[in-house]
């Protein structure tokens, strides 16, 4: 008995329509007819009642419909997750987000699971303070980072998300009763920044100077997204983020403000050069496919 067989029999019992099976199947309507004779004589009684007007099955045709589906299914399951590994689509790929960001790599995530069944996915979280510690390390395989990255060991991927930039102060602060700030304004402001950060990468959310010159005050140094929320809620300096914290970092005692003449950030994925595998080329391009045009 062929596997073709049992794609017809199952299609038939779903459509209930000879032409309509050959039309999905791809096949003549009198391969449908040979096929479904071929099996009933194979099995020795009637799987259908056919008339002129509909198509039904029999009560046997019902519990082969029922043996043979769950059956067919798990040979399908098999055969996707043999090409997938064969592909180099299987196995466990581990993604890396800062906080709020996971959010955006959230349909490149269903799109790569719809695609490729196999696939295993873990997620940790990146230290907006330290964005390329896990990465380099090799504890992630593809990261969703900010640009631009600059090191020549890292492959960057295509920009998948921007987002607009925001002061983050304590309620206390001077500028906590302002509606926004411009980049001006962060001369007047000492900012907490992070211990492992690149200083192409700092630059984007804390400028070095203000578009007229003025230098930007550095003051404490942090590990982590949440010593970064304590350092600003205490009052002892301000931070940046993006528009997405505001929802997904609500502390009390903390005001977003726009800043309304940055430049958006720009957030690709990004992956080491030497670890680069048909699964994060997959990944990649789950993202790019599914980012907002």
């Amino acid at each position: 008995m062929e596997l073709r067989d049992i794609e017809i029999f199952l299609a038939l019992a779903e459509e209930l329509h000879f032409s309509r099976t050959a039309q999905r199947l791809h096949v003549t309507q009198a391969r449908v007819s040979q096929s479904v004779k071929h099996l009933e004589r194979r099995i020795g009684g009637r799987l259908f009642h056919r008339t002129s007007r509909s198509v039904q099955l029999t009560p046997l045709g019902e519990q082969l419909h029922r043996d043979w589906e769950a059956g067919y299914r798990r040979i399908m399951q098999g055969v996707d997750a043999a090409t997938a590994a064969a592909q180099g689509h299987a196995g466990v790929l581990t993604i890396g987000t800062t906080g709020p960001h996971f959010c955006v790599v959230k349909g490149a995530i269903r799109l790569l699971q719809a695609r490729h069944p196999a696939v295993q996915l873990q997620h940790r979280e990146i230290q907006q303070p330290a964005p390329l510690d896990l990465l380099n390390s090799g504890e992630v395989d593809v990261a969703l980072l900010w640009l631009p990255v600059d090191d020549p060991s890292l492959t960057v991927g295509p920009v998948v998300h921007t987002s607009p930039l925001q002061l983050i102060v304590a309620a206390t602060h001077p500028l906590a009763q302002r509606e926004s700030v411009r980049l001006e304004d962060f001369a007047d402001c000492t900012f907490v920044t992070g211990r492992g950060l690149p200083p192409s990468m700092e630059d984007t959310f804390i400028p070095f100077h203000t578009p007229s010159g003025r230098p930007v005050p550095r003051g404490p140094r942090v590990s982590t997204g949440h010593e970064v929320l304590n350092a600003v809620a205490s009052g002892h300096a301000v931070g940046t983020v993006t528009a997405e914290a505001r929802d997904f970092y609500n502390w009390p005692h903390l005001v977003f403000l726009p800043v309304t003449d940055a430049p958006p950030t720009r957030w690709a994925l990004v992956w080491r050069a030497d670890g680069e595998t048909p699964l994060i080329q997959a990944f990649a391009q789950a993202a790019a496919d599914s980012a907002p045009s």
